[in-house]
Order: C-alpha cells, then sequence, then structure tokens
C-alpha cells in the first residue's frame, strides 16, 4: 500500500496486540511508504475530524497504540538510513525491527550498547514505550537515541537533538505517542564487542541478601525468582575478550525451549488448566537449572526468542527499594491463593534525562510479573501493584497498569513539563486516545 492509501487508507478490520488483551476498529489504516505521504496522512486525519495513532508490532500490552480513527503502519518506513562511524551513530527508519537493527549493525561491526529481552518490536514502538534492559552504567534504549524525527500535529517534520529543539528531544524519546509520530531515530552505537554471560541457579534468601553486591559487580545483572519456591537464576553479562562461544545444544534447549518457548508453553497450558499443579510444576522447572557459561555478540546475548504469549506488569521502583518490595511479594504469594506459573523478573538501570523515563533522576529497578495468556491476572496483578506503588514505582508505559495523571504527577518531578509541551505541539490531541487521556489528563 503505498500513495493510494497515504490519505484514506483501507478499511480496517480489528486490531489486537500481540497478548490478544488489547483490541481496536480504526475507521481506516495507512501504510505510507514515505515521510512525504505519513505528513499528507496526518494533515488528511485532521481534516476529517479523525485520531491518528502509530503502531509497531503490537507488542505492548496497554492500549497506547489503540485507535478507532487513523492506524498508521509504519512498517514500509524501515532500514538504515546512514551509518556515521566518526560520530558513532545509526539513523533508521521509525519502522524497523530491532531484530533487523542488530543484525545489520553486526554485519558492519558495530552494536547497540544495552537492549532488552526481546527484539520484534519496531525502534519507534520499543523506544517511545521506554523499553529497556538491565544495566549497571548503560540505560535503556531510548537513553542512546542521539536525535529523531517527529511529524507533529500540523504535518510539520521536526528534527530533535540537544542541539535541535532540544526542549522536544528532552521529552519525545519516551513520547507514549503523545507528542507526533516518529518517523526516524539516530542512535549511539559501537564496535561490536564480546559480552560472557554466566547464569547460576540461586536462593531467593541469598540473591536478595547479595542483591547490591551483585549489582555492584557486575555490568549487567539480571535474575528471575520462580514464585512457589525459594529459587532463582541469575545472569551476569559482562565485556568480555572472546571469542564467541555459544552455548551448548543441551543448555540452550533448556534455556530456549524448557523455559521459554515450546516446553514452557505446555507446562503453561496445563497449569492453566489444572492450577492446582502450578507449585509443583516451578519448584521442578526451577530444579532443572543448571549453572552455565557462554560468549557470544551482544544481541545474541541480551534477546532470546518468546514464543509464548503472556500478559505483564512492570513497575520501576528507586533502587534501594527493589529488595524489600519483592520480599513483600514473595510473601503475598506465599501466603494466597493465587497460583502464578511465570517467573518474576529483577532488573537494573541508571538514572537517565528523560522527562517520562521510568529511571528519570533516579537510579532505578524493575520488577516484572507475568501471566500466561488467557489466565486470570488481575488478582495477582492487583497485590503486586499494591506493593510496587507503595514504594513510589512508575509503571512501563506498554504494560499493564491501573494508574493515572494525578498519580504519575507525582512520581514524575517532570511530568508538567511533559504535559506542558504536549499542549503546545497537540493542542487539539490529535495523537490522542483513551489510554493517554487516563495517563496524562485531559
Amino acid at each position: 500500500m503505498g500513495t493510494a492509501t497515504a490519505g484514506r487508507g483501507s478499511r480496517a478490520t480489528a486490531w489486537h496486540n500481540w497478548a490478544g488483551n488489547v483490541t481496536a476498529t480504526p475507521a481506516r489504516v495507512v501504510t505510507p511508504a514515505s515521510v512525504g505521504e505519513l505528513q499528507e496522512a496526518v494533515r488528511r486525519a485532521a481534516e476529517d475530524g479523525l485520531k491518528v495513532k502509530a503502531v509497531g508490532t503490537g507488542h505492548s500490552f496497554t492500549a497506547a497504540a489503540a485507535t478507532d480513527g487513523v492506524l498508521v503502519r509504519p512498517q514500509a518506513l524501515a532500514g538504515i538510513r546512514e551509518i556515521d562511524r566518526t560520530a558513532g551513530t545509526v539513523t533508521v527508519a521509525a519502522g524497523t525491527v530491532l531484530k533487523d537493527l542488530n543484525t545489520a549493525l553486526a554485519r558492519e561491526g558495530l552494536s547497540l550498547t544495552n537492549m532488552g529481552d526481546i527484539m520484534e518490536q519496531t525502534v519507534s514502538g520499543a523506544t517511545s514505550t521506554g523499553t529497556h534492559g538491565t544495566g549497571r552504567d548503560s540505560a535503556s534504549i531510548a537513553a542512546q537515541i542521539r536525535a529523531l524525527e517527529l511529524v507533529t500535529a500540523d504535518g510539520r517534520l521536526l528534527t530533535c537533538s540537544e542541539k535541535e529543539n532540544p526542549d522536544v528531544f528532552a521529552a519525545a524519546r519516551i513520547g507514549i505517542g503523545a507528542l507526533g509520530i516518529v518517523t526516524a531515530i539516530t542512535f549511539a552505537v559501537e564496535p561490536v564487542f564480546f559480552l560472557t554471560a554466566r547464569e547460576e541457579p540461586m536462593g531467593f534468601d541469598r540473591v536478595t541478601a547479595e542483591f547490591e553486591q551483585h549489582f555492584a559487580e557486575n555490568e549487567h545483572f539480571e535474575f528471575y525468582w520462580f514464585p512457589h519456591t525459594g529459587n532463582c537464576n541469575t545472569k551476569r553479562n559482562n565485556r568480555s575478550q572472546g571469542p564467541a562461544a555459544p552455548p551448548g545444544a543441551v543448555s540452550a534447549w533448556v534455556e530456549d525451549e524448557l523455559l521459554s518457548n515450546g516446553v514452557f508453553q505446555a507446562v503453561n497450558s496445563l497449569g492453566r488448566a489444572v492450577p492446582a499443579t502450578i507449585p509443583s510444576i516451578a519448584r521442578i522447572a526451577s530444579r532443572a537449572l543448571s549453572a552455565r557459561t557462554y560468549t557470544d555478540i551482544p544481541y545474541k546475548v541480551f534477546t532470546s526468542p518468546r514464543r509464548v504469549r503472556f500478559v505483564e506488569m512492570e513497575y520501576a521502583l528507586p533502587r534501594e527499594r527493589v529488595v524489600e518490595a519483592l520480599r513483600e511479594l514473595k510473601s503475598t504469594v506465599d501466603r494466597s491463593g493465587l497460583r502464578v506459573s511465570f517467573p518474576v523478573e529483577v532488573r537494573t538501570a541508571p538514572a537517565d534525562d528523560i522527562a517520562l523515563s521510568t529511571a528519570s533522576g533516579r537510579e532505578t529497578a524493575y520488577i516484572a510479573v507475568h501471566m500466561y495468556k488467557g489466565t486470570p491476572y488481575q488478582a495477582y496483578f492487583t497485590a503486586a501493584e499494591r506493593i510496587f506503588t507503595a514504594h513510589g514505582g512508575r509503571p512501563h508505559w506498554g504494560k499493564v497498569h491501573t494508574r493515572d495523571a494525578e498519580y504519575f504527577a507525582g512520581v514524575y518531578p517532570r511530568f508538567g513539563e511533559f504535559t506542558a509541551l504536549r499542549d503546545r505541539l497537540d493542542p487539539d490531541r490529535l495523537f490522542g486516545n483513551d489510554y493517554l487521556r487516563r495517563v496524562l489528563g485531559g
């Protein structure tokens, strides 16, 4: 679909996200083949009195991209525009999928410094919602942005960086789709390097007691706790000289199939059908882990395939509060009749300077809770959210939560800066929807 659909677009069928928990029926869908076509589609929507939302691969669990107006699919706006080896940057079109970016950079001998644990999202969708991995010194994907292009509500194309439109740059790196439609992003990159990953099972009491030590000693530390057990799996990623020594076939099968995909799908299906089996399954699965060490280029260590569908809530807490909050969560699950078949993930991020980043202005640790798709998750997520908000938590913009603008004004010191910029760039809320009304206010 090229020029013919840039303006009026095709009559749309219902859209749903990856997890299947959000659906929408837009009035039309456009797939612009150029930035000019996207600008025209935005102007047309405004003339027709329709809202506009861009959607990537639908990996958010919130309705951030849902619309009954014009749904923009940016997949045709993809690929690397420019590599500047002197500046250490790469400029990519907004619809580029992270997997394609990572493999293209590797071919050029380059890499992002840090990334999340999946790479199915578009670069604009991932950054706009604050996607992150884990890192002591290196922050979210959005914090690696050096410049971006944005189509605003009046159809203009704004270029933003620390030098050009710096006020917009300070906010638009994580803009939740509220400020305009991102068309291109310039990331900082560096020469490709090796990471050595060390995975090791560890008891819950030990890993929580030693959390600060593990954080301080490793460039990238994370761990997973298996509910209904006292068992965790830890992962430390640190730079090394190489050479590449990927996981052996057996350990790759255990990690990628038993714990993440095929077998994990089967045990979750069993748990959904017969919840009473979940604690026993968790004990067996958590004991199936053994220590392993492997070395590879960054995206092959940071990311892994995720085929099992789930819903997720994740909160960013001040790092010094995370162990206390996790212990409270464990105590809540232990005392309750909840049956939780997914591990709980704990990661970290340094403070950054992006207005609505979950790590804005503070050293951060994340707790992510998941439930298998189709399993009732509300009771578990409500209990978890009560704990996280008591510790001043900030929910991930693309994951399930119940917070609103009043709450965010209290946990984001720069919340008013963002909403004032939105009032200036999109006074008529061309890019608005129900989710943004809730989280940002009218």
